[in-house]
């Protein structure tokens, strides 16, 4: 196994996956960052296959909750039954009980059942009758969700979308690229054939060193310049900026891709790359279009100056 196993996922993934680098490299920095993913995008774009693809390449404990209107949030966090053979109460675990969770259409729950990732999602942890039960770690949520204006649907609360470490749109495929996915899956099915190439203790390992990667103080300065600007913007349509949640996930995102670019410090290319995915999401707007969102992060990463420095710890 490599020191980082980020380059073995991607390659991996590759072999199911075709003309989603992008989106499947920043699914790599969270897990490396130690985040969950919220995938929007519209129906049959391969965003389940993307996140099975993942799991498959982790060897890892899986789960998967497909969300309905009449889920209930038992369904996702387990409950209490009667065992009439023991004569007592026992836990049946739901799905959430998992290292990675895959939670296909989320926005099709209702907001009591979507909530019931709120803790999960935030410790670790699940409390089912007053009960505090720990998930295995490392523990990935990967949701999906349809737009917003699909029928059908309910927004996700807020407080939800703000535990989502970034949020990822699988963009389109070119003609050239369609083209070979015809080919690969013409006569096979590469997902069935994948195979593990990473731990979970491998996993761990690598979150650990992300959390090493080296931030030089004035990168730390433009990030919390970015974060106090986003709530100063309240002209243009933004009603609240991003959380502080959402500053520390920014930081934790550029580590992430200096990881995934074999560095062991970030540079400024890191951050800018992180920011439209870490923090368009977590504006409060009058128009809830996610491309105005993302288009005013944009315009704040040319707004905020950025110092020249050399970037490697001293």
């Amino acid at each position: 196994m490599s020191k980082n196993i980020l380059s073995d996922i991607r390659e991996n993934v590759a072999k199911v996956m075709i003309g989603r680098e992008k989106a499947a490299d920043l699914l790599l920095v969270a897990l490396a960052a130690g985040g969950h993913v919220l995938l929007e995008d519209v129906p049959g774009t391969g965003k389940t296959v993307m996140i099975r693809s993942l799991a498959k390449s982790l060897g890892m404990k899986f789960g998967r909750i497909q969300f309905t209107p009449d889920l209930l949030p038992s369904d996702v966090t387990g409950l209490n039954y009667y065992n009439q053979e023991a004569g007592r109460f026992v836990f049946r675990e739901g799905p959430v009980f998992a290292q990675i969770l895959l939670a296909d259409e989320i926005n099709r729950a209702t907001p009591r059942t979507q909530s019931a990732l709120l803790e999960c999602m935030a410790e670790g942890q699940v409390t089912v009758d007053g009960e505090t039960r720990s998930l295995a770690r490392p523990f990935f949520v990967a949701a999906t969700q349809n737009p917003v204006e699909t029928l059908g649907c309910f927004p996700l609360p807020e407080a939800q979308l703000d535990r989502f470490f970034m949020k990822i749109s699988m963009g389109d495929l070119s003609a050239e690229e369609e083209r070979q996915m015809i080919d690969r899956f013409i006569t096979a099915e590469p997902l069935e054939e994948l195979e593990a190439v990473a731990s979970a203790e491998d996993l761990l390992a690598l979150q650990k060193r992300t959390r090493e990667v080296y931030v030089h103080p004035d990168l730390r300065n433009y990030m919390a310049a970015l974060a106090q600007k986003t709530r100063r913007i309240s002209a243009s349509g933004i009603r609240e900026g991003v959380s502080p949640r959402g500053t520390l996930a920014l930081l934790r995102a550029a580590q992430g891709f200096a990881q995934l670019r074999g560095r062991d410090y970030a540079v400024p290319e890191d951050i800018k790359d992180a920011a439209v995915p870490v923090l368009a999401h977590r504006l409060l707007a009058e128009d809830a279009y996610e491309t105005a969102k993302q288009e005013r992060i944009r315009q704040l990463l040319q707004t905020v100056p950025l110092p020249t420095e050399d970037w490697r710890r001293r």
